[in-house]
């Protein structure tokens, strides 16, 4: 006798083959993400989009940028805690070329994954390539929720100028070179757009040796920071040129931050930077980048895109390649518009990576035949997993088009499995049945029953097979139907039987026929109930595939609500500070206060829509169960679903 079979019908994908594990060690040295490839054009490398494909966990992204040969390297080794990996060099020559990545586990927040991006140095007169500098710089700001930028010696105005001048216009030109919005021109509400998806910003100043005082008082790095991007007054252009980088820092980064390290060693030391302990370290030096690390560890933030969405390592390689293609193309990379192919992209995926988790869960747990409640137990399991890959990776599923084809798939998966479980129980019914049921299949062929009092012998090994075959199929769903069919298939044998036996009266056999009929019926209604309960079972697990789907989602949107409300509160402090910093600068100041009008106007708005986008998402996804029922299931879960997005 089958003892369990093995769901067949579940398609099984190649596993995906990646260096990195989305909770493991991930990377154990750097990986080129973007280079230049033999006509000096950007191109992702497949080997670091492959690492980050394998990673569904939100990420947090920290890019250097600076100069080259100002030490970026180091201190991004420090930040994936190790000693050496991003290449330092020790001549006058670039070793970073393009943009390398580094995936480790993020040392704070648990189920996140830290990537840190070391930007090829910018300046150096070797390339020859101002235009390339600028998209490096540019695609660091894209990808990154931090970017750290850094320079050698002081915060003064031929620092600033670096950031804009001589024909490498990195911060001033940003507008230039990354749109917002795919449509529409520049308005006021443009610093505030950028701010929202800008990162943050931190200024690390190597080899610092002045004392942080302004006058006899002492000062903290960031206030060194703030009072050199004080704007000066007057209209000429000089004035105009001083105050344009300090502006744009100003209007482009909501949240800056400032650290000044001492020199780490001495020249001969520098050579050797790799090789050399914490102790050889200076140690006011050691301690400043020990306050850097946790700084960035503790505040960084998962990186997001319009709307809040938290970005995924998959996501992100989408992303870079999204950036990159439209840099090789010669158009402007566009937010907006990146969205919308991330989507595409993102969303395909989700629901593929989700059906397989689901179909490899119920896999590994599920052996047929087994009770529905237990396989209703694995689908619950499955499911929840299913969701949770399917919210964490897609993007930007507003009328849940993807999200609803995805419970359709799954409950088409799982209404297979359920008619396999039927099929496996009838299967392992059908053969205790013919176990049982042999012997008096023998006896009636070899005529043994047609006889004077056969008939009662007959009835009697009937009643006393039934019961041992209900004994042996007790936890079989498919028991009661098979033995009804069994025994409508036996009601003419039966009557035969009956009327071939003279022992009996004429009433004897007219009563024995009507209590034959009244059994079968009786067996033919064992046989509904059992039906019933598998359709009670199969609306059970629809509602409740309903609930899961639908709380999914308002924590998802929830999620990416708060998100949105913090960056919104962050560009609004950071416009509140703008404010008081343009004091003196009439026509800036009114201009910063439509902003400021603007932007509480917004949150408002955003405020108040939330209910009307839930109710919306409610009855989205209620219209999609209620598709996937026959019968009364779908009037039962389209009428809850009404009354859920009610209260909302």
């Amino acid at each position: 006798m089958t003892h369990g079979t093995r769901i067949i019908h579940l398609r099984q994908e190649e596993p995906r083959t990646c260096v990195v594990m989305a909770c493991g060690g991930l990377m154990s040295a750097p990986a080129c993400l973007i280079e230049n490839d033999e006509k000096g054009k950007l191109h992702v490398k497949k080997e670091a989009k492959d690492i980050l494909d394998g990673i569904n966990q939100p990420v947090v992204v920290v890019s250097v940028v600076g100069l080259y040969r100002t030490g970026k390297s180091y201190i991004m080794n420090r930040l994936a805690g190790q000693q050496s990996g991003f290449a330092l060099g020790s001549t006058i020559e670039s070793k970073t070329k393009g943009i390398w990545m580094w995936c480790v586990p993020h040392p704070k927040k648990e189920g996140h994954t830290l990537v840190l991006l070391d930007t090829e140095g910018l300046g150096d007169v070797e390339k020859g390539d101002a235009k390339h500098d600028t998209w490096i710089f540019c695609l660091a700001v894209l990808l990154s929720s931090t970017l750290v930028y850094n320079s050698l010696g002081v915060i003064d105005n031929t620092a600033l100028e670096k950031l804009q001048y001589p024909s490498d216009t990195y911060v001033t030109e940003l507008t230039e070179n990354i749109r917002v919005k795919a449509e529409g021109g520049q308005d006021e509400k443009e610093s505030e757009d950028f701010m929202r998806v800008f990162p943050s910003f931190v200024w690390a100043v190597r080899d610092f040796t002045l004392e942080l005082k302004r006058g006899d008082k002492l000062i903290t790095s960031d206030e060194y920071l703030e009072g050199a991007l004080k704007l000066k007054t007057g209209t000429s252009h000089q004035t105009e040129q001083y105050n344009l980088p300090r502006r744009c820092l100003r209007h482009f980064f909501a949240v800056r931050k400032c650290f000044v390290f001492p020199r780490p060693a001495s020249t001969q030391n520098m050579r050797r930077m790799e090789q050399l302990t914490e102790k050889e370290l200076d140690s006011e030096f050691l301690e400043q980048a020990n306050t850097f690390c946790s700084y960035v560890y503790s505040n960084s933030e998962p990186k997001t895109v319009t709307g809040g969405r938290t970005v995924t390592g998959t996501a992100l390689g989408n992303l870079a390649e999204v950036y990159v293609e439209a840099i090789r193309s010669g158009n402007v990379p566009c937010l907006e518009n990146a969205v919308l192919s991330l989507a595409k992209i993102q969303n395909v995926r989700a629901v593929e990576e989700a059906l397989q988790v689901f179909m490899s869960e119920m896999l590994n747990m599920a052996e047929l035949p087994m009770h529905p409640e237990k396989l209703s137990d694995i689908h619950k399991i499955a499911e929840k997993k299913a969701i949770e890959v399917f919210i964490t990776m897609s993007f930007n599923d507003n009328d849940q088009i993807y999200q609803k084809e995805l419970m359709g798939k799954i409950h088409n998966e799982y209404q297979d499995m359920c008619q396999q479980n039927l099929e496996a129980s009838r299967i392992q019914c059908e053969e205790v049945r013919r176990d049982v049921f042999d012997k008096m299949e023998k006896s009636i062929s070899n005529g043994l029953y047609f006889k004077p009092g056969g008939y009662r012998q007959y009835r009697d090994t009937l009643a006393q097979l039934t019961s041992d075959y209900r004994t042996r199929t007790r936890s079989q769903i498919m028991s009661e139907e098979v033995l009804s069919i069994y025994l409508r298939e036996k009601e003419d044998i039966g009557n035969m039987i009956l009327q071939a036996d003279e022992s009996l009266s004429a009433a004897e056999q007219e009563s024995e026929v009507q209590r034959l009929k009244n059994e079968i019926l009786k067996q033919r209604q064992k046989g509904l109930e059992e039906q019933n309960r598998l359709q009670e079972q199969a609306f059970k697990d629809m509602q409740r595939s309903h609930d899961e789907h639908v709380n999914q989602i308002i924590s998802q949107m929830e999620r990416e609500q708060e998100r949105t409300r913090r960056d919104n509160e962050r560009v609004l402090d950071a416009k509140l500070k703008e404010a008081l910093l343009e004091q003196g600068f009439q026509q800036e100041a009114a201009r910063m206060q439509r902003e400021i009008d603007s932007l509480k106007g917004d949150m408002n708005k955003q405020e108040t829509s939330q209910r009307s986008t839930t109710s919306k998402v409610l009855d989205c996804v209620g219209t999609a169960a209620s598709l996937l029922l026959p019968g009364f299931v779908p009037k039962a879960i389209g009428f809850g679903v009404s009354l859920l997005s009610k209260l909302f």
